[in-house]
């Protein structure tokens, strides 16, 4: 599997544009690995969040997105851009068969486990089990992200953290459990941070 020829094509231009206008925080981007299988997974708090994660690495990023994107207007971009579309409506099989075939062509994936933006009062929403059942099917590792801060045009306000990486053992409620701790204990350190200063 080849990646796309218009993500690499474009990637350059849009994390430029990106990083000029909302100037993010990126720590940990040394943790993401040059080649190989590996699931990137984090919280989803914006419709920028795609962008933010694909500005910390040159690798094409593989991500799951609601089956909607490529059935619009511009769905031939979302297309081109290499996205696993995932029907939202039902347990989509053919998703993550497609997830699979990826990962096992030693491609990325980043997916938010949550399902969607998170736009309720809880740190985060639960997580559905795909990021470690395609982990645990592929033996992959997964490594955990953080999101936090606002988007807003040139001020330094959104960060975003990746971890080391994260092994999937036998018992996926375990590993979803481990993952959403991992990931909702940063976002509460975080903003308790934010609160004293």
């Amino acid at each position: 599997m080849k990646e796309p020829i218009f993500y690499r094509a474009v990637r350059g231009p849009a994390t430029g544009i990106f990083k000029t206008i909302y100037k993010p925080e990126i720590i940990g981007k040394e943790n993401i690995p040059e080649s190989g299988r590996i699931i990137l997974a984090g919280n989803h708090t914006n419709y920028f969040d795609c962008l933010l994660v694909g500005s910390a690495t040159k690798r094409c990023v593989h991500y799951l997105a609601k089956d909607e994107l490529i059935k619009g207007p511009f769905g031939f971009i979302f297309k081109a851009l290499g996205i696993i579309p995932v029907n939202r409506r039902t347990k989509d099989s053919k998703a993550l068969e497609t997830a699979v075939e990826t990962l096992n062509d030693e491609k990325m994936i980043g997916i938010f486990p949550e399902g969607t933006i998170n736009r309720t009062e809880d740190v985060v929403m639960p997580f559905k089990f795909g990021a470690v059942k395609m982990a645990q099917t592929t033996q992959t590792n997964i490594i955990p992200f953080v999101i936090s801060g606002k988007y807003k045009p040139f001020k330094k306000n959104v960060k975003i953290r990746f971890f080391e990486p994260v092994k999937v053992g036998e018992d996926l409620v375990e590993a979803n459990n481990k993952l959403m701790k991992i990931v909702s204990d940063e976002i509460v350190k975080e903003k308790e941070i934010n609160e004293k200063n």
